[in-house]
């Protein structure tokens, strides 16, 4: 081959949400990185990130792909709900370009290469490890003319020899110096601002280790379960938190599958906390937490709630019951002593929710829901994820042991368990439709303080509230509900519609008036009269505190509410809000299991809501939508920068102090 022009790359992924704003594509961002720091590959290729949101189409991608060039290799970043779009899209790549190349990565397609290659076959590679090296060398291979048939000499990967077997190579070693890998940020591999000068994405990604010592039956981190944990260093760290600092980027998320492990994880919320004392950004992390919750974790709480930095902290229960975390091989982890842990939190007034896994072998329907409310008590958010089927896990290679029946998606290809030898098909539909309601009014907060306050004033348990929504929408004549009755139908039989119900509840202002009229017909009479005022209270809290999204965004911003300006960012304002009971000192009241004061006050505040909620609603990603409720001006001080103006002040001025 002379070649006249450089080598064309295309990086190709998708985000498995439609929402206004991108996900960061960091997977494509690392593999560009690394390769360009190829000083061949960097004369010899030119490297582009094609990221897309979710729900954008087939035709839409190809002609956005390939409407003005064709590239030479097209390497997608595979997970669960891409794998068959991309499968396509590699179709019509080899019909634009016979003699290209097509690279598939991921945790979706790691160790499947038969299947992937039986499934797509104009897919020339699939790499099994991390990518970053490995791409690289394939790079190397397509500029030294080495035929697609013959890549035995590069580690962790599959492909087919001439005779179309698949070879897989050796495992490649996993990288222990992960500074080795080039900063995605910091090199520029990645677009970070758009047309208009701001920060495109949705929040900012980074990692600050990989590996997960665990080796539970449900989950496949990148390859990396059971591995020691390897970190970044401090130095790249910090400076990539001062990237995204000027940039004012507000939520930083970790994809880290336990931060708070390692001693070095204080360090880096202390160089959190420091560039946001420096910049005012960012404002708020996200992370999966460390299982064991170690001195270092309490450390970690500790340091936020005083810097007024903005986190939720996870339970990672998945169950509660013995003989399923037996079968989860979870019981060697001290994740079940999660009630010290939430009533910690819970007196420093830091927000926690908690996880579950419905449908997992061993699980009853009866467990389940004793679980749900012994974990209600503590923590009302409970994020409840119906089972996945996820390839190379343990319950994916014993499905016949554990019984398991499932079905692939019609638009994904995760494997959806329907029934095991545990739970019933029937007994599944039945808990799909608990789940719905438990995830969109629970977990997604759209309900908040309510349900510890039916609990300790009433008696009422949470899994009985969600029960009793779901029987009134089906039998309720109002035709606010009708949006909801199509959602749950969508979601037992399709797995989907809790997005559209998501939005619904949070967008259209007909939803509030469902709620309260459910409430009058529902949950009013069967309370004591002495409460029946301030629970009626706590509800209007909970929807007066509901994130506003913009105009046009199915619903939009309540016409009249003025934006202003705190500490650098802008809030919805909604001024001289009144309710007859101090809710927040009730609420707090009932979560220490202390006894509250009723005491009629007519409390008046205001009411702050950060803009951009859409993003997050439209994502359904509940650890980022609880940082766009409304908030009372102590509150959004607390979250703010500790330097700059204090008072709000109206949009386009600075503020004064």
């Amino acid at each position: 081959m002379n070649r006249t022009e450089k080598l064309e790359v295309f990086l190709v992924q998708q985000g498995v949400w439609d929402m206004p704003l991108e996900s960061m594509p960091l997977a494509s961002g690392y593999l560009k990185a690394t390769a360009l720091a190829d000083g061949r590959i960097a004369d010899e290729a030119e490297i582009t990130i094609r990221n897309f949101r979710g729900k954008v189409t087939l035709s839409a991608m190809a002609n956005e792909l390939f409407g003005t060039s064709v590239p030479d290799v097209l390497a997608f970043s595979v997970l669960g709900w891409n794998f068959r779009a991309f499968g396509t899209l590699a179709e019509t790549f080899k019909q634009l370009n016979p003699n290209g190349w097509v690279v598939f990565g991921g945790t979706h397609v790691a160790n499947q290469a038969d299947r992937v290659f039986r499934m797509f076959p104009e897919v020339d590679v699939v790499v099994n490890s991390e990518g970053e090296f490995v791409f690289r060398d394939v790079l190397t291979a397509v500029l030294d003319e080495v035929p697609r048939h013959e890549l035995a000499g590069i580690t962790g990967l599959s492909y087919r020899d001439a005779d179309g077997v698949t070879v897989t190579t050796a495992d490649r070693t996993r990288i222990e110096n992960l500074d080795e890998i080039p900063s995605p940020f910091l090199t520029e591999a990645i677009e970070m601002v758009g047309a208009d000068g701001r920060f495109r994405y949705d929040v900012a990604l980074m990692e600050t280790n990989r590996g997960c010592p665990y080796k539970c039956a449900f989950c496949y981190w990148g390859g990396a379960v059971g591995q020691k944990v390897r970190a970044f260093s401090r130095e790249r760290l910090r400076a990539e938190l001062e990237f995204f600092a000027k940039l004012q980027v507000h939520t930083i998320v970790l994809c880290d599958a336990n931060f708070g492990l390692l001693p070095v994880d204080v360090e880096f919320v202390d160089d959190l906390i420091e560039v946001r004392e420096t910049y005012g950004f960012p404002r708020a992390l996200e992370t999966s937490w460390a299982k064991n919750k170690s001195k270092t974790f309490y450390e970690i709480v500790g340091k936020l709630k005083k810097a007024g930095m903005r986190s939720s902290f996870t339970l990672a229960l998945q169950t509660l019951d013995k003989g399923t975390l037996d079968l989860m091989n979870r019981r060697n982890m001290k994740v079940n002593d999660w009630e010290d842990l939430s009533d910690r939190l819970a007196k420093e007034g830091l927000d926690c929710y908690a996880e579950l896994i419905w449908g997992a072998p061993g699980e009853t329907v009866q467990s389940f829901m004793d679980g749900y409310d012994q974990l209600a008590r503590r923590v009302s958010r409970i994020a409840c994820y119906p089972m996945l089927m996820l390839p190379n896990t343990d319950y994916s290679e014993k499905k016949d042991v554990y019984g398991i029946i499932s079905v692939r998606g019609d638009n994904d290809d995760f494997e959806y368990v329907l029934a095991n030898n545990s739970v019933t098909f029937a007994e599944n539909q039945q808990m799909q439709r608990f789940l719905f309601w438990a995830r969109a009014v629970a977990e997604m907060a759209v309900l908040r303080h309510i349900w510890v306050a039916l609990r300790g004033l009433a008696g009422i348990t949470q899994t009985e509230v969600l029960r009793d929504l779901d029987t009134w929408v089906h039998e309720t004549g109002d035709p606010a509900a009708e949006p909801l009755r199509i959602a749950v139908e969508e979601v037992v039989t399709n797995q989907a519609g809790l997005g559209s119900a998501v939005a619904y509840l949070y967008t259209d202002p007909a939803a509030k008036e469902m709620f309260r009229h459910w409430w009058a017909e529902r949950i009013r009479p069967r309370v004591p009269a002495e409460a029946g005022p301030v629970l009626d209270a706590v509800l209007e809290y909970d929807l007066l505190t509901q994130p506003v999204c913009a105009e046009g965004e199915s619903g939009g911003a309540e016409p009249g509410l003025p934006v202003v300006r705190v500490r650098g960012e802008e809030y919805y304002l909604r001024s001289g809000v009144r309710l007859d009971y101090d809710v927040p000192a009730v609420v707090a009241a009932l979560h220490a299991e202390a006894e509250p004061d009723l005491t009629a006050t007519g409390t008046g505040f205001d009411l702050y809501y950060r803009i951009g909620a859409e993003n997050a609603v439209r994502s359904t990603n509940h650890e980022t939508i609880v940082h766009y409720m409304g908030m009372t001006a102590d509150e959004v001080r607390a979250g703010a920068a500790l330097t700059g103006p204090v008072l709000p002040a109206p949009a386009g001025e600075d503020g004064r102090g």
